[in-house]
């Protein structure tokens, strides 16, 4: 008995060290001055309940190492379980910069060519997969490059289950994926267009994409609780995500790996993937600028519907760009390259600051979440850069436009 209240007492004063340290570190901004760690979680703390956010985890990156890393809140509100840098997450978009990483990884192995026709990759015509039977007759898939994949110019539309050009918004069960603008002539969000690089990278590894991205990213990087697929060995802590009025969303332990959108991770490992490519681990130096080169200009009004002739001067400044897998955009303190993800119990954002070591990603259970990210963005690090109206990250009491 003695023993077990020891390590109690030892876990208890660990915590409370960890806690101490996180409160006394001291975080520098892009514009060179620091904010302490104190001064974030009253920062955040205050926001969450303002945008009515259950969870977060948090991690900010000074001269390309981790240098403040916590959750706050709830994993799962309904049962008063808190959230913790080790428990499960929803990496929804996420995903695709995974993907895009991993990309580059095969093409300094001289296995994946980016503008080759991925048609020619595949032991069938693409309109003879599942996914891609409604391209038939339509011949512009054979333009289709895992270029044009990685920098959503396919032409094809987000998800195939809805308009992307958001006229008919109603969800379509018969969805299929067509062709709507000339492939590499525009950008255009695709997840279905990750679901094509998907077919071709399992066809030259001949392994799942989960065992290809555990091969490649999540071990040699020691992301050992990240997945594309459910691993058994991730236990049972999972974060449950929140809706707009704080209903629970369980996401199920997915056991079919989706390139563009299953990730799971936590926020520790994450935090370790952006490192480690910060620090140009992995890939040779020329590939990760042309990673992180713009592929195309952005000039749409907002990133969804991700289909529309509406246009805005807006993003000229930062030169909003789409790169390989990353949004673009440059600054006065340099270029960045940035990643979203979420649903509507999910929202995370990342955006790294290359030629300054500064980074930050945010994970949050709840669909208001994106309700922090602009506030976060500019008090903890100095970013006020970030494309928010595109991105539509309204902070609490900012109304969005009507259509």
């Amino acid at each position: 008995m003695k023993r077990i209240y020891f390590f109690i007492s030892l876990i208890a004063l660990l915590s409370y060290n960890l806690q101490a340290i996180c409160q006394s570190t001291i975080i520098t901004h892009l514009d060179g001055t620091t904010i302490t760690g104190a001064s974030v979680d009253s920062i955040v703390n205050a926001l969450m309940v303002k945008a009515n956010v259950p969870g977060i985890g948090l991690a900010i990156l000074n001269k390309k190492k981790t240098v403040y890393l916590k959750t706050y809140g709830y994993k799962d509100k309904l049962r008063g379980e808190l959230l913790d840098t080790a428990s499960i997450v929803y990496g929804a978009s996420f995903s695709k910069a995974v993907c895009g990483y991993l990309c580059m990884k095969l093409v300094d192995n001289k296995l994946l060519d980016l503008d080759r026709p991925l048609y020619q990759y595949l032991k069938k015509q693409i309109p003879e997969y599942p996914n891609f039977v409604g391209l038939k007759g339509d011949e512009r898939w054979k333009k289709i490059t895992a270029r044009m994949c990685l920098s959503h110019t396919t032409g094809f539309p987000n998800l195939k289950w809805f308009d992307p050009t958001a006229t008919n918004p109603d969800y379509d069960s018969l969805g299929v994926v067509k062709i709507y603008f000339e492939p590499g002539s525009r950008y255009a969000y695709s997840g279905e267009g990750f679901k094509l690089l998907q077919l071709v990278l399992e066809e030259i590894s001949g392994q799942s994409f989960d065992d290809l991205a555990s091969a490649l990213i999540f071990n040699p990087i020691g992301m050992r609780r990240s997945g594309y697929v459910w691993h058994s060995s991730f236990g049972d802590d999972l974060a449950i995500g929140h809706h707009e009025r704080g209903q629970q969303d369980v996401k199920s332990k997915k056991t079919v790996a989706v390139a563009g959108g299953s990730l799971v991770t936590t926020i520790s490992d994450y935090a370790r993937f952006i490192e480690y490519i910060l620090q140009g681990k992995g890939i040779r130096k020329n590939t990760f600028e042309e990673m992180i080169r713009p592929q195309i200009r952005i000039f749409s009004k907002t990133q969804f519907p991700p289909i529309s002739n509406e246009t805005t001067s807006e993003n000229q400044a930062i030169q909003l760009a789409y790169g390989l897998g990353w949004g673009l955009l440059k600054t006065p303190y340099g270029r960045a390259f940035f990643k979203e993800g979420g649903d509507d119990a999910w929202k995370n954002y990342n955006i790294n600051f290359i030629d300054q070591g500064i980074s930050i990603v945010m994970i949050c259970n709840s669909v208001n979440g994106s309700m922090l990210f602009k506030d976060l963005l500019a008090q903890l690090i100095g970013d006020t850069f970030t494309p928010w109206k595109w991105e539509q990250y309204y902070p609490v009491g900012v109304s969005q436009p009507s259509d």
